[in-house]
Formats: C-alpha cells, sequence, structure tokens
C-alpha cells in the first residue's frame, strides 16, 4: 500500500461516520476514495450524507443492495423531473430530460429507437473501421519519448468513435469530446468557471446537433443516430429539452466510459505487472481482461435515482423524494459479491460479474460495443509490442476532478522499442 493509500486508510477509519461524504471529488482525483467505500461496506452499507457539495443523499454501496435499486424502477426514479440519474442537481446539463432518465414506458420506446446502432450485425460492419483506426492511432505513436495516452490513444480513438456513429462532420469531432467534458464536469475544471459558462457551450451543442438533425430529416433514413432519432415515430417530435438532453446522453455514454477504460487499463496492467506478463504470454485473456478492466476501472462511478415513495433499504427507511446513489465504483470492490474484489485478475472465472454498465432497465446501451473497442485496441497492442511493461507509465496520472465520471486527464507513458 502507498503511502497516500495508507495515510487515506488512517483518515477513513477516524473520521465519525456520519461525517463521510464519498461524493467530495476530491477523493476521486487523488485516488483515495476506496478506503472510505471500504468502511461504509463493512459498517454502513446503506449510508445517509447529511451534507455534501450536492446536498443530502444516500448511499449504497454493496453489489446486492445496489442491484436491488437498480431493477425496481417502480420505486428508484431515474426521472429528470426528480433529478436525473446524477448526483449533481446544480448541473443544468446532467438534469435534462434524456431516456436513461426516463422511466417506462417513455423510456423503453426511445431506447428501442436507437439500439439498432449497436445490434451484433452492426457490430460486425463497424469491426474492420475499428480496426483501421486503432492500427493509424498505435503506429502514429512515437517510440522511446514520453507522450500522453490519454490524448493520443483513449481520447484520439473514442472520438472518431463518436463522429462515425453521430455521422458527425469529421473535421469538427473535436467538438464532441469537448461537449461531453462540458456536460459533466464540476465548476472549475475544464474551463468552466459557472453554470453559465457550461450552458453556452451547451447550447452550442444543441444548435450544431439541430443543424445537423435538420438535413437527416429531410433525407433518407441512414445508419447514424441522427438519422434514426429523425425517422422514427417515438422520438422524431421531442422537445427541445429532450433533443439535448439525447443528445448529451449518447455522447457522453459513447465517450466517458470507452476512453477512460482504455486509460485505466494501461494504468493497471502497469501497477500490476504479473497480470501484464500473463496477458504477454497468452493473448488469449484479451477477452476476459477487457470486462476486469471495465470492473477495475468503472468508469461512471455512480448512479443516482429517487425515491418515489417511502421504502427500507438494508434496514434503513427512505423517505419519497430522497437521493439515493448507487455507488457502482464501490460495488465492484465488494468481496461478498466478487471474490479478490480488490484484486486486478485478467482472467477471472466470472468476468463480466460487475456492475459498471448497471442492471433493468437502464443497463447500457452500448457495452457491446465498448467491449468491442477495448478488444481490438489491446490485440493491436499485444500485435506491435508484445513483451511485458513495454508500454511503461512514467509519472502519476492526472485523474479528473469528480465523482461521476471516474477518468483520467493524462497518463504519461513511453514506449520501449
Amino acid at each position: 500500500m502507498s503511502l497516500t493509500q495508507e495515510a487515506a486508510a488512517r483518515a477513513a477509519a477516524s473520521i465519525p461516520l456520519d461525517e463521510i461524504d464519498v461524493a467530495d471529488p476530491a477523493l476521486f482525483q487523488n485516488n483515495t476514495m476506496m478506503a472510505y467505500f471500504a468502511r461504509l461496506r463493512k459498517e454502513d452499507p446503506v449510508h445517509y450524507c447529511a451534507k455534501s457539495l450536492h446536498g443530502p443523499y444516500w448511499s449504497v454501496t454493496r453489489f446486492a443492495d445496489i442491484m436491488s435499486v437498480d431493477t425496481n424502477h417502480q420505486v428508484f426514479s431515474s426521472e429528470s423531473r426528480f433529478g436525473g440519474i446524477t448526483i449533481m442537481d446544480n448541473n443544468a446539463a446532467a438534469t435534462l430530460p434524456m431516456f436513461i432518465a426516463m422511466d417506462p414506458p417513455k423510456h423503453d420506446e426511445q431506447r428501442k429507437t436507437v439500439s439498432p446502432i449497436v445490434a451484433p450485425e452492426n457490430l460486425a460492419k463497424l469491426e474492420g473501421l475499428i480496426r483501421e483506426r486503432t492500427q493509424a492511432a498505435l503506429d502514429s505513436l512515437p517510440v522511446n519519448e514520453p507522450f500522453n495516452w490519454v490524448e493520443k490513444v483513449s481520447i484520439n480513438l473514442t472520438t472518431q468513435m463518436l463522429a462515425t456513429l453521430f455521422g458527425f462532420p469529421w473535421e469538427d469531432r473535436a467538438k464532441l469530446t469537448r461537449w461531453s467534458d462540458v456536460a459533466t464536469a464540476e465548476i472549475g475544471t475544464f474551463g468552466i468557471d459557472s453554470e453559465e459558462a457550461r450552458m453556452k457551450e451547451i447550447h452550442e451543442c444543441a444548435a450544431y446537433m439541430m443543424k445537423l438533425w435538420n438535413e437527416r430529416v429531410n433525407s433518407e433514413p441512414g445508419p447514424d443516430l441522427l438519422s434514426m432519432l429523425a425517422h422514427s415515430d417515438n422520438t422524431r417530435n421531442m422537445s427541445p429539452e429532450e433533443f439535448l438532453g439525447n443528445m448529451l446522453l449518447l455522447i457522453v455514454g459513447g465517450n466517458d466510459t470507452t476512453r477512460n477504460s482504455m486509460s485505466g487499463g494501461l494504468l493497471a496492467l502497469n501497477e500490476n505487472p504479473d497480470e501484464y506478463r500473463k496477458l504477454c504470454a497468452n493473448p488469449s485473456l484479451i477477452g476476459s481482461m477487457v470486462s476486469e478492466i471495465i470492473r477495475w476501472q468503472t468508469p461512471l462511478a455512480h448512479m443516482r435515482r429517487t425515491a418515489l415513495q417511502d421504502t427500507e433499504l438494508g434496514g434503513k427507511k427512505i423517505k419519497k423524494g430522497e437521493k439515493v446513489v448507487m455507488w457502482y465504483v464501490s460495488g465492484n470492490r465488494d468481496s461478498d459479491a466478487i471474490e479478490n474484489a480488490d484484486s486486478f485478475i485478467i482472467d477471472r472465472a466470472r468476468p463480466r460479474h460487475h456492475l459498471s454498465f448497471g442492471f433493468g432497465i437502464h443497463r447500457c446501451v452500448g457495452n457491446r460495443l465498448a467491449e468491442l473497442q477495448l478488444r481490438i485496441l489491446w490485440e493491436e497492442v499485444l500485435k506491435r509490442w508484445p513483451n511485458p511493461m513495454q508500454i511503461e507509465v512514467i509519472g502519476e496520472p492526472k485523474r479528473v476532478f469528480s465523482s461521476f465520471v471516474k477518468g483520467f486527464e493524462a497518463i504519461p507513458v513511453r514506449i520501449n522499442a
């Protein structure tokens, strides 16, 4: 255990239980949140925090309890009018109506509209394109000199994929990454110094996407997300707020999760050199490793629900209207549900047994696409650099200041020829 983690463990053990606020973004930026989650799982798995940056909320930290909430939309609502799916009530972008922030039947109708883009037959068509782009990105990397893996690999590849999914103008594709960052950023990060500044950029996103929408709605149906939405009876008459909400949902969903798993996987292998050696000796483990990376990283740390009625969970009485936060990042380290949960193990017996994609009606629609992108990345990495630790992390990662997006701004690496 590093000195930082030892200090975090001492701090987590000494703070009064009712003062623990695991939604503090600083815990995620300095990567010390796990000690606090471990204490909550042990002592108070359904925990009330009265004071936080985002107001009072309940933390659900054990795997089984999280599943109970996630699969019970009749009691625990995602509806945007009650607060939506993140802890951030003060983020206007995060509380827009979008299909992940809806309950049935409207949720089901809108989700069904976009699901064909990640159907198995479409993923099979995309695989060749993803591989070509991955090869080009890796072949352009410098050897024997430092660079930022997040920028050169993770952001590069996920931005290209997003542009393809939306049929977005290629030369402007960096806007998609920017809008994703802006939509989920805490004030004071990513150059966003106020809610007004955030919404100025978000409205620029709305105007740009509406221009593309108008082009698609007046053209023959195409294979991209905008065309699917424009030509479906369930979505062609969305309100402006709903349109913008769904655009942001698809941008963030297609960007942050895959991008941060691409980054987190490389870091995990460097921090666990025995697993890196195991991978290089047996590349057939890539498939199970991809699921383990997604569990280990948990790229979206939480999802939020709002209680629709007085209810009980884990022996605690939750009142109607209260905010309930499912900490996927904690449930994925619950040793009662996952054997050796605090260890990164690329050949687990049940690698897909994790919470990162959620459960129930809101299970991540793009989960198979994310796995495909990660699988291809590591297949191509090992073709070029087949030796353990050949891609070496050479400095401290810079993590995102957020308790929602568990990710990285920078990971300095060097490829050793």
